[in-house]
């Protein structure tokens, strides 16, 4: 069992920044791939940006340039900061976890979801 808690949503201006933390525990023995994925009113949720264990990440073209996503292993925390917030941002923001825990069974763990909401 992997448990997600996510912080650091809330209200933003547009051009503001904001930035996401998702901290994992639980019977992890490693993780893998670590995300963040969002889903605006009557929109399909979609893929924000992922980092692997190695460092490579992966970006939705409509964030690239403005957000940043890192980790910190030994926290086993996964960021995203956000620049140049735009009303289009806004959503629900989701932490993604693939992992494995000490059983060696593949864990696919997501939280709880935090709003983001970009407006003047």
């Amino acid at each position: 069992q992997v448990q997600l808690v996510e912080s650091g949503g809330g209200l933003v201006q547009p051009g503001g920044s904001l930035r996401l933390s998702c901290a994992a525990s639980g019977s992890i023995f490693i993780i893998y791939t670590m995300g963040w994925y969002r889903q605006a009113p009557g929109k399909q949720r979609e893929l924000v940006a992922v980092i692997t264990n190695g460092g490579s990440t992966n970006y939705a073209d409509s964030v690239k340039g403005r957000f940043t996503i890192s980790r910190d292993n030994a926290k086993n925390t996964v960021y995203l900061q956000m620049y140049s917030l735009k009303p289009e941002d806004t959503a629900v923001y989701y932490c993604n976890v693939e992992a494995v825990d000490y059983s060696a069974s593949k864990v696919d763990s997501w939280g709880q979801g935090t709003q983001v909401t970009v407006s003047s």
